[in-house]
């Protein structure tokens, strides 16, 4: 349950906060596995899964939920083979060749037959809900995965006002200035970043297992590159890459919170979800606005 990476949305409104009513309103777009012809469905499942029933699980006011995508597996070199077997077998008893269109409808009913016995594979998305520090929490570093979350989720509630986060200060040459001159207070640098060049189509360099205070780095940054990508350790509890975004990717809770969530007495499957959902987002809670603030604070309207 712990998340590996983070995409931030601010809340513009309020937010439905009663655990209760909000499974309710949830319950509409629960999931469903694909059936028929589907290629592919998606909704609410318990963040607890098979331990669980309740779509919405709360923690210190905080609210967890979990999206599942199911897709049809029907691999396209699968589809082809079969339709060039089909094609042949045509061509070699009417003696004619299969034109476009009826290669396109046979392409067509070929799918249709073999859809409905292909494999399926899920994809879980976990975020939570901070109502009263006004976050909505993904544990994505893609877009796509974000906005499907926020989509069903603005269906279920039928209006949902978020915007992702934004900061006072870019964040390319916030970063930059920090390899310069130095981190903000708490933060310290890991041994990765990416540079580019501030221009369409500009060089791009991947550096790891480096340090990033070295001559090799520093001589990109002279040259006018800037940092697109940077990891970084907050006070010896958290690390993670930064994006440019404001995405934080590979995120990792060090051993002196993992130790804490060891030491918390949990006898069950859901003791132990509640115990380490209260401690990975009590540290969010803090590590976020120590973020914000290194970037110059939240952009206002």
């Amino acid at each position: 349950m712990w998340f590996r990476n983070l995409s931030l949305y601010r809340l513009g409104g309020e937010l439905e906060s009663d655990p209760v009513r909000l499974n309710e309103q949830l319950q509409a777009q629960g999931f469903l596995p694909c059936g028929g012809l589907d290629t592919y469905r998606e909704g609410w499942t318990p963040p607890l899964g098979k331990h669980g029933e309740q779509l919405v699980h709360t923690t210190n006011g905080r609210l967890m939920l979990c999206l599942r995508h199911e897709e049809r597996i029907l691999p396209a070199a699968v589809v082809r083979e079969a339709l060039d077997e089909k094609v042949e077998r045509i061509e070699t008893a009417e003696a004619r060749p299969v034109g476009r269109k009826e290669r396109a409808r046979l392409r067509d009913e070929l799918v249709t037959d073999l859809l409905p016995r292909a494999f399926t594979r899920s994809q879980l998305t976990f975020g939570y809900i901070d109502p009263a520090a006004g976050w909505v929490v993904i544990d994505t570093a893609t877009t796509k995965r974000a906005e499907a979350f926020l989509n069903l989720l603005r269906e279920s509630l039928g209006s949902l006002k978020v915007r992702p986060l934004t900061v006072n200060h870019s964040p390319p040459l916030s970063m930059t200035r920090w390899l310069e001159g130095g981190l903000p207070q708490q933060f310290i640098p890991g041994d990765e970043c990416e540079l580019r060049e501030p221009v369409e189509n500009g060089a791009v360099i991947r550096v790891r297992r480096l340090d990033l205070a070295g001559e090799d780095v520093h001589t990109h940054l002279d040259a006018g590159m800037q940092v697109t990508r940077l990891a970084v350790e907050w006070t010896e509890r958290v690390r993670c890459v930064i994006g440019d975004d404001l995405t934080i990717r590979r995120l990792r809770f060090t051993d002196l919170v993992l130790d804490d969530a060891a030491d918390i007495a949990a006898d069950d499957n859901a003791a132990c979800f509640d115990a380490d959902f209260a401690l990975m987002s009590g540290e969010l809670s803090q590590f976020i606005p120590a973020l914000i603030q290194a970037f110059g604070g939240i952009e206002e309207d």
